[in-house]
């Protein structure tokens, strides 16, 4: 048996919860990286920084309630803040108090992280269009979760725009600009560009649509895969389903061979987070 590890998931309660975990185990899945969900898709209003912490909280929750239960799946929490909390912010609070509420979320996250709650950090900038301002302040505040990440000596995920080779290496820049080293940078949502990654240093979740895995398994080996399964009821399966990077996985490897896919889903993601993956 192989270990297979989803890089980026959602589970919400009032979604499928523990039944998509379910589904993942019963396709073959063994090992999931829990992404708290955005403040407002959990009906949170952040008003202050401490409101963040119900946030994370939950899925620190559910992870524990995963790996208590009887599904032979281990969940990872990772914690931060979405990009596009920014718009939703400024809207109520204007955008200074935004990236002040959006910087403190942050390194209330860094605590979890350092408190062992937690495995690594997650930032962004917006994947929309935005004001200058908005864009300069988001770039702000995500090279500061790189700095926090840094400090706590955890990795950190990003959410940005659709990754080119021109995004890419600019996310490497203010990596190294703050002090992080490339390696512990997680670009989530990442197309299959293997090589570039690789260059940059930067580490990709590939999503795991279809015939991504194959273009990836064509350039190499250093990548994760992943769904960004959000577990909104009101749109089931997006943005992939909870089978599909088992799924995927298994179909692969009569072409591809096991070895490879041990790289993909324990070597990766114990080098890049700092934990045991163990089936």
């Amino acid at each position: 048996m192989i270990p297979i590890t989803d890089n980026h998931i959602h589970l919400d309660r009032k979604g499928k919860g523990i039944l998509a975990v379910k589904e993942f185990a019963r396709a073959g899945g063994t090992h999931i990286i829990l992404v708290s969900k955005p403040s407002w898709t959990l009906g949170m209003e952040i008003t202050k920084p401490e409101d963040y912490e119900p946030v994370f909280e939950e899925t620190i929750s559910i992870a524990r309630e995963i790996n208590l239960s009887d599904v032979s799946v281990t969940a990872f929490p990772v914690l931060g803040v979405h990009p596009a909390e920014i718009t939703v912010l400024s809207d109520r609070v204007g955008q200074t108090r935004a990236e002040e509420l959006m910087i403190s979320g942050l390194e209330i996250a860094q605590r979890f992280v350092c408190e062992n709650e937690a495995i690594a950090i997650k930032t962004g900038r917006p994947h929309y269009e935005v004001s200058q301002s908005v864009w300069d302040a988001s770039n702000r505040i995500m090279a500061y979760g790189m700095t926090l990440a840094r400090d706590a000596g955890c990795a950190v995920q990003l959410h940005t725009e659709t990754a080119d080779a021109a995004v890419i290496a600019d996310l490497a820049v203010i990596a190294k600009r703050s002090g992080i080293s490339p390696g512990k940078v997680v670009k989530h949502y990442a197309p299959p560009l293997i090589h570039v990654f690789e260059r940059e240093g930067i580490f990709p979740g590939v999503l795991a649509g279809k015939g991504a895995i194959e273009s990836a398994l064509i350039e190499g080996s250093r990548f994760m895969m992943e769904t960004d399964y959000i577990d909104d009821p009101e749109r089931p399966g997006a943005v992939l389903g909870p089978k599909t990077v088992p799924r995927r996985t298994l179909q692969l490897v009569d072409r591809f061979g096991e070895e490879v896919f041990w790289k993909v889903h324990k070597e990766n993601p114990e080098q890049v987070y700092g934990i045991e993956i163990v089936v």
